[in-house]
């Protein structure tokens, strides 16, 4: 059960991959399998599985020069959130919405030799849905506020409360995380000012502590029922 893939070089990225598909073909269940893993921690990755599936995601840049990032900056509105191919907790992300500023933080992710991922700001209500999913079930949902900041991830000081899903917003989350293959997963969503519907992220290893504190639902107990009955269904 992956409960943790922390920042590393890409040799201990591909090491720690290759360790878990050494333990597949050793018939061990991995959670989540690793080639779900492989996309779920990259986010161009994920994007572009989404989009295959005719999943609603923001328009999104991904290039690797300041100058092809200006370009992007300008045709996304000239407001974008600049994000890490591989992060999670809301690590990394910066909003940009001035020439100048993008310009420098594009030629410092260039000689950083930074894949530079650009995502159109979407104006949204003050807050996003994070959904807990466990194959094709649901565990349950929070709605996550922003403090003092535009990122509303739990992890950034940003609020939760419990959120009774509808029906479109449990189908996409379910959708989603089929599209990255995840079994147990963390679904980002974000309904934009005018009432449309976004994926924004998946997370292959969900934390779940801001989730549990706003729920009440002990994620730990349910999570080893779901894989119980996965493992059963599996064999």
């Amino acid at each position: 059960l992956i409960r943790t893939m922390p920042a590393a070089s890409l040799e201990q990225v591909i090491f720690r991959m290759d360790t878990l598909y050494t333990l597949e073909q050793q018939v061990l269940k991995v959670l989540n399998p690793a080639k779900s893993l492989e996309c779920a921690i990259d986010k161009w990755l994920t994007l572009t599985r989404l989009a295959q599936k005719n999943l609603p995601v923001p328009h999104t840049i991904v290039c690797e020069t300041a100058e092809q990032a200006m370009e992007a900056f300008e045709q996304l509105g000239k407001h974008v959130v600049v994000k890490p191919i591989f992060g999670a907790e809301g690590r990394g992300m910066v909003k940009l919405d001035h020439p100048e500023i993008a310009w420098r933080t594009f030629k410092t992710l260039e000689q950083l030799q930074a894949v530079i991922y650009l995502q159109q700001y979407l104006i949204h209500p003050g807050h996003d849905l994070r959904v807990l999913v466990f194959g094709t079930e649901i565990i349950g949902a929070i709605k996550r506020y922003a403090q003092n900041d535009f990122r509303t991830n739990t992890a950034q000081a940003g609020l939760a409360e419990k959120h009774a899903l509808t029906d479109r917003e449990a189908m996409l989350a379910i959708a989603a995380a089929k599209a990255t293959g995840t079994v147990f997963a963390g679904v980002d969503l974000v309904y934009d000012q005018t009432g449309n519907l976004f994926v924004l992220e998946v997370n292959g290893v969900p934390g779940w502590k801001g989730f549990q504190q706003a729920t009440g639902i002990n994620v730990a107990k349910v999570s080893l029922k779901f894989l119980e009955h996965w493992l059963n269904s599996s064999t």
